[in-house]
């Protein structure tokens, strides 16, 4: 049995990962600001809630809270998604900041002050965003999200290289366009089956393979 910690696990991807995870037999850690009935209602899974992942103080009270925890997979999937344009960039640079700081930031910063708690063998995981690549941008808009997306790549490579000689592999997954609030409930594929085909990534990751950035279908994705 795996030990598994999901950010942003009290709704969209995060809990159907939460729910395929404890079906599956895992130990599934939770975390997340708020937990919402559906999450509560998974029996077994274990809930962190009152953790914000900008926050240094509450990512310290969450290293305390899993002490002596080995976490087999870690997934950064707290993310968010609002609305930018050119035209409005001076009024929309809290939006800006704000996905930066969730999107960009919080990963690393979640992994740095979990890292005693990775072990060789274990896996960390981003859930990113074809948004992300350059190469793939064939429609321009949504520039902050865009931006923080890219900038999350650009990291977990670089987390790839760091956590190598430790044993722990870090893959990059776009979850594809998923049916969940923050997409306003368009898309193509609904969260369950999303969350099927990112555990199957998950667990296809190794060290021969860290560092790279792939569709939750199996495609690998341009930078």
């Amino acid at each position: 049995m795996s030990t598994v910690l999901i950010t942003g696990a009290n709704r969209g991807i995060g809990l159907e990962l939460a729910k395929q995870y404890q079906a599956k037999g895992h130990q599934v850690i939770a975390v997340c600001r708020h937990a919402s009935a559906e999450l509560e209602s998974i029996d077994g899974v274990r809930i962190e809630s009152g953790i914000d992942v900008t926050q240094a103080a509450d990512l310290a009270d969450l290293k305390r809270r899993i002490e002596g925890v080995h976490l087999d997979v870690l997934i950064n999937n707290a993310g968010l998604l609002v609305g930018s344009s050119l035209a409005g960039i001076e009024h929309e640079l809290d939006a800006y900041r704000d996905q930066f700081e969730i999107n960009t930031l919080a990963p690393l910063r979640v992994t740095a002050a979990l890292l005693d708690s990775l072990k060789a063998g274990s896996k960390v995981i981003i859930i990113t965003s074809r948004m992300g690549s350059v190469a793939d941008n064939t429609s321009g808009g949504q520039f902050a999200y865009r931006i923080s997306k890219a900038g999350v790549n650009s990291a977990g490579v670089s987390l790839a290289h760091e956590l190598k000689p430790k044993g722990i592999a870090v893959g990059l997954l776009h979850p594809g366009y998923v049916r969940t609030g923050m997409t306003k409930h368009t898309g193509h594929i609904d969260p369950d089956e999303s969350a099927r085909n990112l555990i199957e990534r998950i667990d296809e990751l190794d060290l021969t393979s860290t560092g790279s950035f792939r569709h939750a279908n199996g495609e690998s994705l341009p930078w």
